[in-house]
């Protein structure tokens, strides 16, 4: 996995490896840390508005984070981006005890450091919150020896990861499937700078002044433009390479709602204490249909596991298994009990033997010997709305030989793939 695909990622794959050791592969344990991930970064916000303008505003922000839709749905995702996003919250809650104690003490520094490496070796597009933490000292006017720190602990962390950067670009290919960028994919980064900037204007930051939107407004907005410049070279934009960025939005809705109260708390202070209960409820109730949404097998568009129930249900004893493309293998691969009886006539050598994450096929010649041998073949590819056309001399052998020699008796489609069943139309010699 780490040699050929997802280097990137082998920090978590390591970590979640070592979990499922000791607890078993589940799907809690899989999903439990970006769970309790996502709790730490509403943590994070809340303590970053109480320390910059007050507990209206960290509690606004805490229970914000944890209702934005994108947030709310990698919240049980078993992938590493809620970590990073706890992780940016840590770092820059050190950052601002630094700078609020006007003192550099070496702990701070080392954690924020250490943290910020952690990250990256999560995701390297983490590094993108030092520039917002750039910016907020440059507004905080931060002293000479803050600076020198930073830079020292920045520079370490980024020198560490510079290797799992260099050796990532080599599988590039992974990243293949972005789109280029596109204005219509500017909308979103747009409304939530929009609702940045009413922040902004609320908050009235001043230039020497540490307050919510100096730290908010940075971290929302730089990683979003730095992903949008990066991505005018090479398409990388996807929300989720980012979503530590909600942190800044969550921070300043909190400042809406701290204004909110503070409005209310000049008319009525009895009144003011249910600004915040309700507001949330709303909100709450308001998100309710895109929380159920993104908590329904429909949300999933790439759903080995339903592709893999089909063709359980599909199968009979003795018949033939494709892939098109290879990588399809990985239904089989997360679910191997539903393919108990199919023989995978395209593969040579299995993904043990050959040290690969999806094995080793025959040649285009041999896989069309052993499909015409066969009187049932289940095809396991892509959903018609987003396959591809067959890029290799297999895939090509694969497909022109189905249609030509077998006719589909059937055929469903769920959540991103496709399982077609087909038998021969009549008899004949293999050539």
């Amino acid at each position: 996995m780490l040699e050929h695909v997802d280097v990137v990622h082998a920090l978590y794959y390591l970590f979640m490896h070592a979990l499922f050791e000791c607890f078993g592969p589940s799907t809690t344990v899989l999903r439990l840390p970006s769970v309790l991930a996502v709790a730490a970064g509403a943590a994070c916000v809340a303590e970053l508005g109480r320390r910059l303008s007050g507990y209206p505003v960290g509690l606004g922000g805490g229970m914000a984070f944890g209702l934005l839709p994108s947030v709310q749905f990698y919240l049980q995702e078993g992938r590493p981006y809620a970590l990073v996003a706890a992780g940016a919250g840590l770092s820059t809650l050190l950052l601002v005890a630094v700078l609020q104690r006007g003192r550099n003490r070496w702990g701070y520094w080392t954690a924020f450091g250490c943290t910020i490496f952690v990250c990256a070796l999560l995701n390297w597009l983490s590094l993108l919150i030092l520039p917002a933490h750039l910016a907020t000292l440059a507004w905080a006017r931060a002293t000479r020896g803050t600076w020198v720190c930073w830079t020292a602990a920045s520079m370490a962390a980024t020198a560490g990861a510079t290797p799992l950067i260099l050796f990532s670009r080599t599988q590039s290919g992974q990243v293949s499937w972005i789109p280029p960028l596109t204005w219509h994919m500017l909308i979103g980064p747009g409304v939530l700078l929009a609702i940045a900037c009413v922040g902004t204007l609320l908050d009235r930051p001043r230039a020497g002044r540490l307050s919510a939107a100096a730290v908010g407004l940075p971290l929302l907005a730089v990683p979003q433009l730095g992903l949008v410049g990066i991505s005018l070279f090479k398409p990388l934009f996807v929300d989720r390479y980012v979503l530590f960025s909600l942190l800044g939005m969550a921070l300043m809705i909190g400042v809406v709602l701290g204004a909110l109260v503070g409005a209310v708390q000049r008319q009525s202070w009895s009144a003011a204490r249910w600004v915040l209960p309700v507001a949330v409820a709303a909100a709450s109730v308001a998100l309710l249909p895109q929380a159920l949404a993104k908590r329904s097998p429909q949300s999933r568009v790439d759903d080995v596991l339903a592709a893999a129930a089909q063709v359980e249900r599909l199968k009979k004893s003795g018949d033939a298994v494709l892939f098109v493309p290879a990588a399809r293998r990985d239904t089989r691969l997360v679910s191997p009990h539903a393919f108990t009886g199919l023989q995978d006539i395209a593969l040579e050598e299995t993904p043990e033997r050959s040290g690969t994450l999806k094995g080793v096929e025959w040649d285009a010649a041999r896989i069309r010997t052993e499909m015409l041998a066969r009187q049932r073949i289940v095809l396991v590819t892509d959903a018609e709305d987003t396959s591809k056309p067959a890029s290799s001399a297999r895939d090509r052998t694969k497909i022109s030989t189905l249609r030509e020699y077998f006719r589909p008796v059937a055929d469903e489609q769920v959540r991103g793939r496709r399982v077609t069943v087909y038998e021969r139309r009549t008899p004949c010699r293999p050539s």
